[in-house]
């Protein structure tokens, strides 16, 4: 695995339960990559990371996985915006997003 996947996974393995990180937010704690690079080491080598602590930057749920996702959510007490009618369509990135502070 490359170096740089192993401080991605490193970064997703540090956030806590109940807290997020968009991709770009891994990328810039990393100090390198960006947004795309850092869903390209999770969708290789993420199985074992907690992988739905990794989101996009809005919030939204990774498509294929939104039931999975949820359940995760819901057990972590993730903060999640209600969807109008319906289930939480995304993670409320305002309450959820962490820093990195405290790894």
């Amino acid at each position: 695995m490359p170096d740089y996947a192993s401080r991605v996974l490193d970064v997703a393995d540090s956030i806590p339960p109940g807290r997020v990180m968009s991709y770009g937010d891994v990328a810039e704690y990393v100090g390198q990559g960006g947004p795309r690079q850092v869903g390209r080491v999770m969708a290789l080598w993420g199985g074992s990371a907690p992988w739905w602590r990794v989101v996009h930057a809005d919030g939204s749920l990774l498509r294929g996985h939104e039931r999975a996702a949820l359940e995760r959510y819901r057990a972590e007490g993730t903060p999640l915006r209600p969807s109008p009618g319906g289930p939480p369509s995304r993670v409320d990135m305002r309450r959820a997003r962490w820093s990195g502070e405290g790894t």
